[in-house]
C-alpha cells in the first residue's frame, strides 16, 4: 500500500540538509502517547517534548509543526504551527503548544491548526482509518521573521517557510484508534 509522504515529495523540489529531532516522549516511528492525544480522544492536547540539533550557521530562526497526512480529509490534518523561534533554541518543553503565554519562547508565533485555535491539539485518529502518522518537523531558516498575514494557515506557513530553509528534521509519531 502506498504511504504518502509530504515531506518526501517536497525533497524533489529541493533536498534539504537534515537536522536530527528527538523525543524524549517517543522514538521514530513509535506510538505518541496518550497526553499527547487529543482530549477527546482521554489524552491532553500536550504537545510532546521535542530537542534538534544540526542547525546550520546562518539559522536565523526556527518553525515547528505538526502534520497527519492520513487523516481522512483529502489534504490531511494541521494539528500545530510555530515560527519566528528563536536560534538559540535548541529545544521545546512538553506542553509548549498549550498556547500560554511564557510557553514558547518569546517571539514565537503559533498559527490556527485545522480545529482554528492556536495551540497544540492532539492526536486524534477516527476508528477504522489505521495507523496514522504525525510528522513533527523542524525547519531552520534563513530569515528571523516570516512576514505571513495574521490567522494564515499551517500551509500558507509551510510554502513560506520553504523558500527559506537551511535544513530540516523530522520525527514521526504514530497513533491508532483500532
Amino acid at each position: 500500500m502506498f504511504e504518502y509522504d509530504p515531506y518526501a515529495e517536497l525533497a524533489r523540489l529541493k533536498d534539504f540538509p537534515r537536522m536530527t529531532v528527538t523525543s524524549t516522549d517517543f522514538a521514530e516511528g513509535e506510538a505518541l502517547p496518550k497526553e499527547c492525544w487529543g482530549s477527546g480522544m482521554g489524552g491532553a492536547d500536550r504537545s510532546p517534548q521535542l530537542s534538534w540539533t544540526g542547525a546550520p550557521e546562518g539559522t536565523r530562526s526556527f518553525a515547528v509543526s505538526c502534520f497527519d497526512p492520513d487523516a481522512p480529509t483529502g489534504s490531511g490534518y494541521w494539528h500545530w504551527a510555530v515560527y519566528d523561534i528563536d536560534p538559540s533554541t535548541t529545544a521545546l518543553a512538553a506542553n509548549a503548544g498549550d498556547g500560554g503565554a511564557g510557553s514558547l519562547p518569546a517571539g514565537a508565533i503559533t498559527l490556527p491548526n485545522e480545529a482554528r485555535v492556536e495551540h497544540y491539539i492532539g492526536a486524534a485518529p477516527p476508528q477504522t482509518t489505521g495507523v496514522h502518522r504525525y510528522f513533527f518537523v523542524v525547519d531552520a531558516l534563513d530569515v528571523s521573521h516570516l512576514d505571513l498575514a495574521p490567522g494564515s494557515t499551517p500551509a500558507v506557513l509551510g510554502f513560506n517557510r520553504h523558500f527559506h530553509t537551511l535544513a530540516r528534521g523530522i520525527l514521526v509519531g504514530t497513533a491508532s484508534s483500532d
